[in-house]
């Protein structure tokens, strides 16, 4: 009897090549049709590359601070939800 194999896993770099040749390739195609064409999308492209990152990496705004004469005490715990990636969540702990 022979052994089953198992199946390969697939490797998250070799997907990112891929898009950079089709990528590369699509930016050559603008490119050579017209070199004005070719620098506006590579300037669209970072430009949209920068705003994909701050949108990913922006933590939101903490609650505002409680008005005076309230006994709500704000409180915040940090959840690291995968590496290098955390999520706060805020809530007020109301004291008598």
């Amino acid at each position: 009897m022979a052994a089953a194999e198992e199946p390969e896993e697939r490797s998250r770099a070799a997907g990112g090549c891929v898009l950079v040749v089709f990528a590369g390739a699509g930016f050559a195609g603008v490119w050579a049709a017209s070199s004005t064409a070719g620098v506006l999308t590579v300037w669209l492209a970072g430009i949209g590359l920068v705003w994909w990152s701050v949108r990913r990496t922006a933590n939101p705004a903490p609650p505002p601070p409680p008005e005076r004469g309230s006994d709500a005490n704000p409180q915040f715990t940090v959840i690291e939800d995968r590496p290098g990636h955390c999520t706060i969540t805020w809530h007020e702990e109301v004291t008598d």
